[in-house]
């Protein structure tokens, strides 16, 4: 009886015959291997694209003229929006894009613990880096002379700088009652939930108490358009006393 070494031995094999395959199944398997390394590949290549459009402002709308609201209490929606739509109208396309676009920056800077005092960190944090940034050339304060004494960023009415150690705060602030081209804006009113309740109010009334000023710079560091931020300060405070 033949050992099974022997029947393993010549036992007739034959190789296995390559199996060609198919345009189609190539791609399906190279696919297989590659898939991941694709994936990847076009995902940082968005990921690139999305932050080189950020730095170039392609696809954004960017501002012509900034103002910083400082303040214990957001304003409405609609009074924010109706306010940047006013302001607008009285300025210039700054930057060639076609349209005059005016953005305000709400920094709510009030509160006193908990919840309130984390969105105050929050804001101040915010505010502080407009500042760093030179964003805002235009601020409508809740209180100036705290903001002035807190940051020395105000330059005075007359456009001139006021030393560090100085505390002439009233000269660089104007109330937006004093300004009859502010007054004259039509805000109309807003809307706003407060306590799952609706509250309407005239946004004018919700401005009145409060003042305006403009940034100072003491360096060749400016804002973007300080000339034409220079125009629409003249515009608005015209027929004041300054």
């Amino acid at each position: 009886m033949a050992s099974e070494y022997l029947k393993w031995k010549y036992l007739d094999v034959h190789p296995e015959q390559t199996v060609e395959l198919t345009p189609r199944q190539r791609r399906a398997n190279w696919w297989y291997y590659h898939k991941w390394h694709i994936l990847l590949g076009v995902g940082l290549l968005a990921l690139g694209v999305y932050l080189g459009a950020r730095v170039l402002g392609i696809g954004q709308v960017l501002p012509d003229y900034q103002v910083a609201y400082v303040a214990s209490a957001a304003l409405p929606e609609d009074t924010a929006a109706a306010l940047e739509n006013a302001l607008a109208e009285l300025g210039t396309d700054c930057n060639g894009d076609g349209q005059v676009v005016v953005r305000l920056n709400q920094y709510v800077t009030g509160g006193g613990s908990g919840e309130e005092a984390v969105y105050a960190y929050a804001g101040s944090t915010k505010l502080m880096a407009d500042l760093n940034a030179c964003d805002s050339y235009f601020f409508l304060l809740e209180d100036p002379e705290a903001f002035q004494e807190a940051y020395h960023i105000l330059r005075r009415l007359d456009g001139s700088l006021p030393e560090e150690t100085e505390q002439d705060y009233e000269s660089c602030y104007l109330s937006w009652s004093e300004c009859q081209a502010l007054r004259a804006l039509p805000l109309g009113e807003y809307t706003e939930e407060v306590l799952n309740q609706k509250i309407h109010g005239d946004s004018q009334e919700r401005l009145a108490s409060l003042f305006v000023a403009r940034r100072g710079f003491w360096t060749e560091r400016t804002c973007s358009y300080s000339e034409e931020c220079d125009a629409l300060w003249t515009v608005i405070t015209e027929g004041s006393e300054q």
